[in-house]
């Protein structure tokens, strides 16, 4: 005989769904906002092939790296690295198929203040405003893309940017990432961290993972000083 379950405790329920309360919001793009596995993958296979790379190790290191980077790691000597950056580019940037948002993505963007959140990713502001349009998410105002730094991921540059960007200190800070080379930035800069999806390894003190926005909620309310304080529940 089958017994009606018993009902949850709010400390258990506590415990399954953590709370997180900060000032700002900062989202990596490819992976996180945005599945673009597909032309990522077409792309550095065609220049594996080209010059006879190993493949499965340019995907193992280049996701979340400025494109810029993995050329330089892995081109032939004597290649012209900027010029085989910039064609790498144009295919990313012509090829949209498949380009799609990650569940509650949508709905997480829009419930957040746009004062309080801002994208920090590898790809140039060509490429990230052409994907976020082909997922059909609306870039927030507060952006930091290759352009905007010296180092990229993994170093926290562009994160710690975005924060002072939005006026939050890093402490106050959560970041969303997917890449190992993301997430090793974010926590450099000293940032919570939540792992969309099963990349990452173990996770630290400090760091949560969820396989998509379908069940995160959030409230915000404004803060004396101006800004925001955001509860999210993932």
């Amino acid at each position: 005989m089958s017994h009606p379950a018993e009902p949850t405790s709010p400390s258990a329920q506590a415990e399954r769904s953590p709370t997180l309360t900060v000032r700002a919001v900062l989202f990596d793009m490819d992976g996180t906002l945005v599945d673009s596995t597909a032309i990522v993958e077409q792309v550095w296979l065609e220049f594996a092939e080209r010059y006879g790379l190993d493949y499965n190790e340019i995907l193992r290191t280049s996701h979340g790296v400025q494109a810029g980077d993995t050329v330089r790691r892995y081109a032939p000597a004597g290649a012209d690295l900027e010029a085989l950056t910039a064609e790498l580019g144009q295919m990313e940037r012509t090829r949209t198929d498949g380009v799609i948002a990650l569940p509650g993505a949508e709905a997480l963007l829009a419930a957040l203040p746009e004062d309080a959140i801002a994208l920090v990713t590898s790809a140039d502001r060509i490429l990230a405003d052409i994907r976020m349009k082909a997922a059909g998410l609306s870039m927030p105002s507060t952006a930091v893309t290759a352009e905007g730094v010296t180092r990229g991921k993994p170093h926290p540059e562009g994160y710690l940017k975005a924060a002072a960007l939005l006026g939050a200190e890093p402490a106050d800070v959560v970041v969303f990432e997917d890449a190992p080379a993301g997430i090793a930035a974010a926590r450099a800069a000293g940032m919570r961290t939540v792992v969309v999806g099963d990349a990452g390894g173990q996770l630290e003190p400090g760091m949560w993972r969820i396989p998509d926005y379908s069940a995160v909620t959030v409230t915000a309310v404004k803060h004396d000083d101006g800004g925001h304080l955001i509860t999210l529940t993932l």
